[in-house]
Formats: C-alpha cells, sequence, structure tokens
C-alpha cells in the first residue's frame, strides 16, 4: 500500500471509529439499525437525502449523530410544536445542544436562543415551517454556519399526500435561498408519487434515496367488523394490556369524551384528547399520558402525530380511518421501542358512507378523486382477508412476504365461508319492494316480521318478502347488509335510505353469487391475542423496582420516563442484572452520557438485590 493509500485507510477508521464512538456515547447503541449508516454517510459527504423509514425505524439518529461530527448548526423543520418540544427535550437529556423557536417562547428566551446560535453553542435547532417564511429569520439563518437543514414529516410537502401542508410546499424556497447547503428529508410513508412530488418540490440535487422496509416486526394488527358500537370488543382486547400505554382514536370530539367516560366507569385511567377542549386540559393530558401518569388517551387523529412516547404498546382505532397512509401512520406510534405492540380496527359499513360524505363535501377537483381512491384502498384493506402487513407495504410500492403471525388473517385459522346469495337477494328484494325508501333497519324489521306500528301503517306486512327472514338474526340481518354495502349492492343516500345499485340489480337476479366468513354471521368479540415479548424471561420484580426509581427521577427532573430509560432497557436491565459501570454499558441503549446522568441510582437497586 502507498503512503497515499495508508493516509486515506486511516482517515476513513477513524472517521468509522467517530461514528461508532458517538453513537454509543450519546445514543447507547454499539451498532447502527439497518440503513441508518448509509443516511448518516451521506449527510457526512454533504449530499441531499431522502428517506422513507416506518416509525420506530430510528429516522432521527439519522440526522441527530451526524451533526456532531460537523461544524455548524442543523436546522430541523417539524410540523408540531408538541414534537419539536418532546425531541428537544430528549437531546438535552442526552447531552446534545438543542434549542426550538416557536410561539411557545417569550422574546427574551428567544434572544437568549439566537445568542446562542451567534456563538455556535447549539447543534440542533427545530422550526415550525411558518417561521422559514419569515423574513427576519431567514436573515438570521444566512449569518449562521448552517451544516445541513432536516425536513421531518416530509410527506407534508406532497398535494398528494394525506397531510398536506401549504406551509411545507414553501419550503422549495431553501434550495433558493441556500443553494449550497444540503437538506435531508425524512418520512414515514410516502408512496412513488409522493417520493417524486417531495424530491421535485424541495428541489433535491440528486439525493441519497433510501426506503426501507415496511414490515414492522414487532406490530400484530388485527381488524374486525364492529359490533354495535364496539366498547365490549374494547374491553376485550384491553384485558391483554393491563397497566400498559396506549392510544383509541375515535372519530369526533364527541365519541373521544364518551369512550373516555365508559373507560373511568370500568376502572381503566382514560382520558379524552381533542380540539374543542381548553388548551391547559390538553396540555395536561399529553403531559400525564407522556409521563405515564395516564394509561390511555382517547383521542381524535390529531393527537400522537411525531409522539415521542417509545412505549406505547396499543393503537385501537374505533372507526375506519380515511387513508392507508393516516392508519399506517398512526398504528406506527405503538411499539416504538421494538418490543411486542399490538393494534385494532374496529369498523363498519357505516364508516364507510361517513367518510364519503365529508369527500363530498370538498370541491370538485382532481384531489376529491383521488380522496376516494384513497378511501376505497382503506376499505379494502379493512375486508381483506390477506396479509395485513404485505397489502400495506404493496399499497406503499413494496413487496414484502407474508408475515406468517403478526397479522390477524395470518395467524387464524382458514376461515370457513358460508353462502349467503339467497339471503341477500331477498334484503335486495325487499329494498326493491318497499319502494327504496328506507334504512337498512326498517328493511330488517321486514324480513323479520315486525308489526312495528310504522310498517303495519305503511302496509308493508302485505309484501311477498314480509316475514321470510327467520333463518337469520336481527343482528345477523344487520351484517349482510353492511356486507352488501361494503360490495356496492346498495348506496346510501340522505337519511340513511338504502338503495340498489346496478351491481345489485345483478345480484337480485342471481348473476352473482354472495359469500361471507362464517364467524362475521357469529356475535363475538375480538379474539384476545397471546402476549409476546422480546424478553419474556426478565425479571418482573426486579422490573418493576427499577420502573419505580425511573418515575422517582424523571419527576425530579421534570422530564418523561421514557427519556431516563426505555422500557426496553430496563427489561434488559433486569435480565443481564449489571454489577458495574463497564457491565452497564453493554445494555441496550445505556451510553456514557446517560450512565453519568442516572447510572449510578440504578446500579445501586441492581447491585441491592444480588
Amino acid at each position: 500500500m502507498t503512503s497515499f493509500g495508508v493516509f486515506a485507510y486511516r482517515i476513513r477508521y477513524t472517521a468509522i471509529m467517530n461514528k461508532l464512538q458517538t453513537l454509543e456515547d450519546y445514543f447507547g447503541h454499539k451498532t447502527f439499525r439497518p440503513l441508518q449508516e448509509e443516511v448518516v454517510d451521506a449527510i457526512l459527504n454533504r449530499e441531499d437525502v431522502l428517506m422513507i423509514l416506518p416509525t420506530g425505524g430510528g429516522k432521527s439518529l439519522c440526522y441527530q449523530l451526524p451533526t456532531l461530527l460537523m461544524e455548524g448548526v442543523t436546522i430541523v423543520v417539524s410540523p408540531l410544536l408538541a414534537l419539536m418540544h418532546d425531541q428537544v427535550v430528549a437531546l438535552r437529556a442526552n447531552g446534545i445542544s438543542a434549542a426550538m423557536l416557536s410561539s411557545m417562547q417569550d422574546m427574551e428566551e428567544s434572544r437568549k436562543i439566537e445568542s446562542a446560535l451567534h456563538k455556535g453553542e447549539i447543534k440542533l435547532l427545530y422550526v415550525a415551517p411558518e417561521r422559514l417564511t419569515n423574513a427576519y429569520f431567514l436573515n438570521m439563518l444566512h449569518q449562521l454556519n448552517i451544516n445541513f437543514f432536516v425536513i421531518d414529516e416530509a410527506h407534508c410537502v406532497s398535494e398528494w399526500g394525506h397531510e398536506f401542508r401549504e406551509n411545507y410546499r414553501r419550503l422549495s424556497l431553501l434550495k433558493e435561498q441556500f443553494a449550497t447547503t444540503p437538506i435531508a428529508a425524512f418520512t414515514a410513508t410516502a408512496t412513488k408519487a409522493v417520493e417524486e412530488d417531495i424530491a421535485s418540490n424541495l428541489g433535491l440535487v440528486d439525493p441519497k434515496r433510501v426506503r426501507g422496509s415496511l414490515f414492522r416486526e414487532n406490530l400484530m394488527i388485527g381488524a374486525h367488523h364492529r359490533i354495535k358500537d364496539g366498547r365490549q370488543q374494547l374491553l376485550e382486547f384491553l384485558k391483554s394490556h393491563k397497566g400498559e400505554s396506549g392510544i383509541i382514536y375515535t372519530l369526533s370530539r364527541k365519541s373521544t369524551e364518551a369512550v373516555a367516560h365508559f373507560l373511568q366507569g370500568k376502572g381503566i385511567e382514560a382520558k379524552a384528547y381533542h380540539a374543542g377542549l381548553p388548551t391547559e386540559e390538553k396540555n395536561a393530558t399529553y403531559a400525564d399520558f407522556v409521563a405515564d401518569r395516564v394509561q390511555i388517551v382517547v383521542a381524535t387523529i390529531a393527537f400522537g402525530m411525531g409522539i415521542d412516547k417509545s412505549n406505547i404498546r396499543f393503537v385501537v382505532h374505533m372507526t375506519l380511518p380515511k387513508t392507508l397512509e393516516n392508519f399506517y401512520q398512526e398504528i406506527g406510534r405503538a411499539g416504538r421501542d421494538g418490543l411486542e405492540a399490538e393494534t385494532l380496527l374496529l369498523f363498519s359499513a357505516q364508516d364507510i358512507v361517513q367518510q364519503k360524505s365529508f369527500i363530498e363535501d370538498l370541491p370538485e377537483t382532481p384531489y376529491k378523486q383521488h380522496a376516494f381512491n384513497k378511501l376505497d384502498s382503506m376499505v379494502r384493506f379493512a375486508n381483506s382477508e390477506n396479509c395485513r402487513h404485505q397489502s400495506i407495504a404493496a399499497y406503499f410500492d413494496d413487496r414484502i412476504a407474508v408475515c406468517h403471525d403478526k397479522c390477524d388473517n395470518c395467524s387464524a385459522p382458514e376461515s370457513e365461508k358460508v353462502d349467503i346469495t339467497t339471503a341477500s337477494r331477498m334484503m335486495l328484494s325487499a329494498i326493491l319492494r318497499t319502494g327504496q325508501k328506507f334504512g337498512l333497519h326498517y328493511i330488517v324489521d321486514v324480513l323479520k316480521g315486525s308489526r312495528e306500528q310504522r310498517l303495519l301503517q305503511n302496509g308493508h306486512d302485505t309484501l311477498s318478502v314480509y316475514g321470510i327472514g327467520d333463518e337469520y338474526t336481527k343482528a345477523q340481518w344487520l351484517t349482510i347488509g353492511d356486507k352488501l354495502l361494503e360490495l356496492g349492492a346498495v348506496s346510501i343516500g340522505e337519511f340513511k335510505v338504502y338503495t340498489l345499485t346496478e351491481f345489485g340489480v345483478e345480484v337480485m337476479k342471481g348473476v352473482h353469487a354472495i359469500d361471507l366468513k362464517k364467524e362475521r354471521l357469529t356475535v363475538k368479540t375480538a379474539p384476545v391475542k397471546k402476549k409476546v415479548t422480546y424478553f419474556d424471561d426478565y425479571d418482573v420484580e426486579m422490573y418493576d423496582k427499577l420502573r419505580t426509581l425511573r418515575t422517582e427521577i424523571a419527576s425530579e427532573k421534570g422530564i418523561p420516563p421514557y427519556i431516563v430509560f426505555s422500557d426496553k432497557t430496563l427489561k434488559d436491565l433486569s435480565v443481564k442484572v449489571p454489577q458495574s459501570k463497564e457491565e452497564m454499558l453493554e445494555v441496550h441503549g445505556i451510553g456514557e452520557v446517560k450512565f453519568e446522568r442516572y447510572g449510578e441510582a440504578f446500579l445501586r437497586v441492581l447491585q441491592h438485590d444480588v
């Protein structure tokens, strides 16, 4: 090897060792997760980057680590104040100088941050996209040594994404104002079309594109037709998650409060969160949830975007989300620490109708049809009998093998199906013969031979379809009606009136056969899955002691417990029971910085029990 070759080798070896040492000291990891090092290297090489990686894959480290190895400050654009605040708190706890500039600060605090920026004392500055359109702020940025920009939640840039924000669209100004400064864009979800839109709008120059697999091996995904209001199904599900943190999503403000009140009545710690609540109450609920003082938050979809809480063990949707992007991002808030987590989607045909009515109110633009297409994809996913993980991956143009045991469809035995063609023809005939002027419950009353007064007054007890439906219960007939709605054999108009579609007429004439999973005709709650964790043999008693200490430290320092140590770290500690600093540094998530701050206190508990 020539002297130049030896010199180049030494430089590269030193760079690798610096990366790994920084990774261990500040983040407590000895190795990178898949794709992380590739992105870190691209940023260090001053390349533009576009990374699409599922929640929990470690996107934040990809830009937090390289800035520690570079001169200057990194400007991070993020959509939510709560998200920025959580990340700044976590970074400072790891010994990394970080700050945010937002409307939450007064003038004096803002001046102090600006002064620290000019002195080079801050490595990461978090700002909302709106601030980048402010002339004063832009002028200040031109005076700083900026190593690179980060666009978090980059899907918000695209008009074809599920959370488009106009202020994100204006981030194209970054390349106009700072032509030579690299941009690293990150998101958990993007179809190929959205990916191209992000790269084009931000003006990324030959970006390093990194797309991770969408398969979350620690996430169990289940979807079930909702029985009545779904509350009994919810209670059954929660039996396997006692004392664990979770989020329950509902469609409306009213339902968040109703479900939270219902759970409270069952002795379960739960609080409602929606935009209509006073700011103080929302902030208190958020803080209580992050600090593990509240087990469950029942919320509208605005809650949890980018939430940095790692130990959320479950996410439940009480109604159908409007897109698969929304669904995937929301369930992605569970299991960020890599431990097993579970999700449950409860839905009904009425959800589809409601979501379509929201889209109908939109102006006539190409986006409106795009919204309908996205909803159709969500409906197909909910009703699908294929692998849930594989279906999500396919939507985002990814190909993966079936999960085998990480979704309800793959883990359940082959479902027996029953032919409901005759029953479907009966129902469709009843809809037609009553003049297509009534809702589903009325149609079922006709089929069941009800003596309800209105039915008798309308003379529908004289119809040939009156009383021919004794084979099925009312609940089963409603399920059959849901199936016909899902298949598009009927549509719902104003006042929930059912009418036949062209396809429905063909079904009624016997052109098509209709079948249904047998279990859908059996009223039962969602099955409870066996809990599995990556630490089946951990010492529960020791874990509880460590968890108590973590809560005490977090309370004393005014930070969320997971920032001290994650659940995964506590379980690893209870398995390995380290007796020295050297042994403790071998535990997942503990580096020099974390040990310096909290290590001795935990060691005392661990040593006392040996």
